[in-house]
């Protein structure tokens, strides 16, 4: 079985962070087999190892979704121009609240232009705010507007984080035609093999270490079928 190394974006998007603790972070996910490093965009370029697959995401418009579009679309830009090779970014979620699903769409597809294929887009929808309804007219708008992934939640709003029951419905309304991104208070090897089993394809972990030395002391677990 495939380490859920292999699907954990290694993040740290603290306010304080330093350029050495980036450096640390490369280190670390270099070290731990993980598929990215997760920052924010002012720690851009990141230096990755010669010969290492490791990726490299950058949150957009983060972490409130508050910003106009024209700034989303011109920070998702200059991160791929710094090197990013994957961008996450924040709807409005305001203007999600107000059904407005149009102007979320269109959000996304401005930011999509400005990072194409090959390069990833996760939208972040912030569900611990959204209801049920909402969440399903969310992704249908991210994958209407050609995003990669849909993500659960920036980790910084006080409603909380990712949950398997909004993971499941997220997975069930892209259906296969986009990934699902956890994200937000993932703290253990039991919590990211639940996420797995209710369908994300992607975790957000800034605690990797822990949750992946879990994953190696539960030899006898069994394994979570066709998820990794």
């Amino acid at each position: 079985m495939t380490s859920i190394a292999s699907i954990i974006d290694h993040t740290l998007l603290k306010p304080e962070a330093t350029a050495a603790d980036v450096t640390a972070l490369v280190a670390e996910a270099v070290e731990l087999g993980t598929f990215s490093v997760c920052v924010s965009p002012s720690m851009l370029p990141v230096a990755v190892p010669a010969g290492s697959d490791l990726k490299v995401a950058v949150v957009c418009g983060f972490p409130s979704g508050k910003h106009t579009t024209a700034v989303k679309t011109a920070e998702a830009a200059e991160s791929i121009a710094l090197g990013a090779d994957e961008v996450d970014m924040v709807i409005d979620i305001g203007a999600a609240k107000a059904g407005r699903f149009d102007l979320v769409e269109a959000d996304i597809a401005s930011v999509r232009s400005a990072i194409p294929a090959p390069h990833v887009l996760k939208v972040i929808i912030e569900s611990a705010v959204l209801t049920d309804e909402e969440i399903v007219a969310v992704c249908q708008a991210a994958v209407a507007a050609g995003a990669d992934f849909v993500k659960t939640s920036t980790g910084f709003h006080p409603a909380g984080g990712a949950t398997v029951e909004a993971v499941a419905l997220m997975s069930a309304t892209v259906a296969g035609r986009a990934g699902v991104k956890a994200s937000g208070g993932i703290r253990s090897y039991e919590t990211a093999r639940a996420m797995i089993a209710a369908g994300a394809t992607r975790l957000g972990v800034s605690g990797s270490r822990q949750v992946l030395a879990e994953e190696a002391g539960a030899a006898t677990a069994a394994p979570v079928a066709g998820a990794y």
